[in-house]
């Protein structure tokens, strides 16, 4: 059953049929209520006491264990007699709750918040409307006084003021103006120190039509600030004031400018080229291709439609002009698992059938984006036909001195750095290439895929100062240029960089769940699907700890590598010997190091011969890096700990 907690306004929780659970007392709110601010960390039971009460009753531990176990009573009712808990867990000295992201209404209002930054204005809209709705009074109403949530109130309060103010600058750029006066007044209101949004509520009457009214509010702002504040309004207010006055241009320009540009040249377009032009699928795919870079619904919408569009193109019979459609979506790909295997197969075969209908005499470019075409999306398989279009794509590519097309070319033969372990110094060069090819040609995207190489070869080898110095880079150009789903990469960087730096096990975990809330719409399932469980599993092997295996995980493709670790975890050694013989070979991809690690892991409890000595053997050529974090996301620790147990145990039982 999904249980849903609800903090912005006084403390709730729901369950999956949106039916308010009766959570009794206000001391079992307040223990629900703690541990949300705790955010699935643990609290110390003695902590607890301190924050219940000013003054203990005579069994304060026993009080809170009465709390624990009604408050359990009420998530989970169908939990079987003596089953651990799956929501509000014991864990070491207290109690956490192990509430998913998307469950507590002020952890999906952060997530949205946050991604509004991001988006263009009628998404950043959409979500911050959604967002500020979860809102149904003061955040923890009922606790404003308690010094534990003190901070957290105060912090989420200044999070919603700020998003009341980007949703009214968002209807700015939208041309809708009107829409944002409501909600700056009220705002302004019950805030009116809060200078930025006088000053956006001045603004969208101004453009509303409203000059009167626009300077009147200027004026009670002016008067507000001084018998409330003491303080004159500071020089943007003094700034505004005086463009209004003299009706400055700049006052209706900006991105509601560029918005009525987009929309009168598309339908100048439209009116320019007719119905069924072929023109219109390479300038769709042109659009495609800028709206991957922007993430979530953009990146899966984008998908979606480029396998549309190359259907479109073979359909009309024309190789040329297949071949372009399938090629001009050069869209940097750093992550080696495909997000749509059904999909990414159909442009494959279509890229092939081009490339054989072509005439025989020239088209190099197009055969080159054709073969690049090819390698990206057969990466992760074990034909020889990717790493051979690979190799083919490059050769063309420099020898036509394009540097696009050879920064396309690059990318897919990084993708087919993967037929071995011990990789990561030719990834690294690679990843050198392309920052200075991009870096002379203005090259934005294929800067930040050369950044993200290097940073993920930068962690393999173990040179994390290096790759420190590559997500900054990314991040600058991301900012930049508005780059969302660089900050998935980086983010999880972060938390690795954490691990591998020997950051307590508890701060990790915890780390790595809120980087999780980086994948919720990213749009990238190929990536998403199982990595938290996955880097959770890899932490705890790594450092010589059992799994957990007491929280349900969607292992997703990752399930036969985990299998025989969550089996002996469970004392079932029989079936994790089984689960471990069952388990293919890992994929050619940035995990494949992590998977054999765990393989050869669970050969060495169970004492299966044959499996550590295919994971020696593949794992011999890494011996100098860091298990699986090539990948930027997770690893296990040095190669060479696990080459050496083992070495040892092949050693002692041979």
């Amino acid at each position: 059953m999904r249980v849903d907690f609800g903090v912005l306004g006084p403390v709730a929780a729901w369950n999956d049929a949106g039916e308010p659970i009766t959570l009794r007392g206000p001391r079992h709110r307040a223990v629900l209520a703690r541990l949300v601010v705790a955010r699935r960390r643990v609290v110390p039971v003695d902590r607890l006491v301190d924050d219940l009460w000013t003054a203990p009753p005579g069994d304060p531990v026993g009080a809170v264990r009465t709390f624990v176990a009604a408050l359990r009573r009420a998530l989970e009712p169908d939990r079987p007699p003596r089953a651990p808990a799956r929501l509000l867990v014991t864990d070491g000295p207290g109690y956490a709750l192990r509430a998913e992201p998307a469950a507590v209404d002020a952890w999906r209002f952060e997530d949205a918040a946050s991604a509004a930054a991001t988006r263009p204005p009628d998404e950043a809209a959409a979500r911050l409307v959604e967002a500020l709705g979860r809102w149904r009074g003061p955040a923890y109403a009922e606790f404003a006084d308690e010094p534990w949530a003190r901070a957290e109130r105060a912090r989420l309060t200044e999070l919603r003021l700020g998003a009341v103010e980007r949703l009214a600058e968002a209807r700015l750029a939208l041309g809708r103006p009107a829409e944002a006066v409501p909600d700056l007044d009220a705002h302004v209101t019950e805030h009116p120190w809060r200078e930025p949004a006088w000053r956006l509520l001045a603004l969208a009457l101004y453009r509303a039509g409203r000059q009167g009214d626009a300077l009147a509010v200027l004026r009670r702002a002016r008067a507000l600030l001084v018998e409330r504040l003491g303080i004159d309004p500071g020089p943007e207010l003094r700034r505004l004031e005086t463009d209004i006055l003299r009706r400055a241009d700049h006052l209706t320009a900006g991105r509601g400018g560029a918005d009525r540009v987009w929309a009168e040249s598309a339908a100048a377009y439209d009116r320019a080229v007719p119905p069924g032009a072929r023109a219109r699928l390479e300038s769709t795919v042109g659009l495609l291709r800028d709206l991957a870079v922007t993430g979530g619904g953009g990146l899966q919408a984008a998908r979606r439609h480029r396998v549309a569009a190359v259907a479109a193109a073979e359909e009309l019979g024309d190789p040329e002009l297949t071949a372009r459609v399938v090629g001009a979506y050069d869209v940097p790909a750093i992550w080696t698992r495909v997000d749509d295997p059904e999909q990414a197969a159909r442009v494959v075969a279509t890229a092939e059938r081009t490339l054989a209908a072509l005439p025989p005499a020239g088209h190099d470019a197009a055969r080159c984006r054709l073969l690049a075409t090819i390698a990206l999306e057969t990466r992760g398989a074990s034909s020889p036909r990717g790493p051979d279009a690979a190799r083919r794509a490059t050769e063309i590519a420099r020898r036509l001195r394009d540097p696009a097309l050879l920064a396309f070319a690059l990318n897919s033969a990084f993708m087919q750095t993967f037929h071995r372990a011990g990789l990561a110094p030719l990834r690294d060069a690679i990843g050198v290439e392309l920052v200075d090819l991009a870096d002379r040609h203005d090259l934005v995207t294929y800067q930040v895929l050369g950044h993200l190489v290097r940073l993920q070869a930068g962690a393999a080898l173990g040179d994390l100062a290096a790759a420190d110095r590559h997500a900054a880079a990314a991040e600058r150009l991301a900012a930049r240029h508005q780059l969302p789903l660089v900050g998935v990469f980086t983010g999880w960087y972060a938390v690795l960089r954490r691990a591998a730096t020997g950051a307590p096990t508890a701060d990790v975990e915890a780390a790595y769940r809120d980087a999780a809330g980086l994948l919720d719409g990213a749009g990238m399932p190929g990536l998403e699907r199982g990595l938290l469980p996955l880097a959770l599993l890899c932490l705890r092997v790594g450092r010589g700890l059992p799994p957990r295996h007491d929280e349900p995980a969607d292992w997703g493709p990752y399930e036969p590598w985990a299998l025989p670790h969550l089996l002996l975890a469970e004392g079932r050694r029989e079936a994790a010997a089984a689960a471990l013989r069952r388990a293919p070979e890992p994929p050619r991809d940035l995990l494949s190091e992590a998977l054999w690690c765990l393989l050869g892991r669970a050969a060495l409890t169970l004492g299966d011969r044959g499996t550590m000595r295919r994971a020696h053997d593949r794992l011999a050529p890494a011996a100098g890096e860091l298990a699986g974090a090539g990948s930027g996301l997770l690893t296990l620790g040095p190669v060479a700990g696990h080459l050496a147990a083992l070495a040892e145990a092949l050693q002692r039982t041979g």
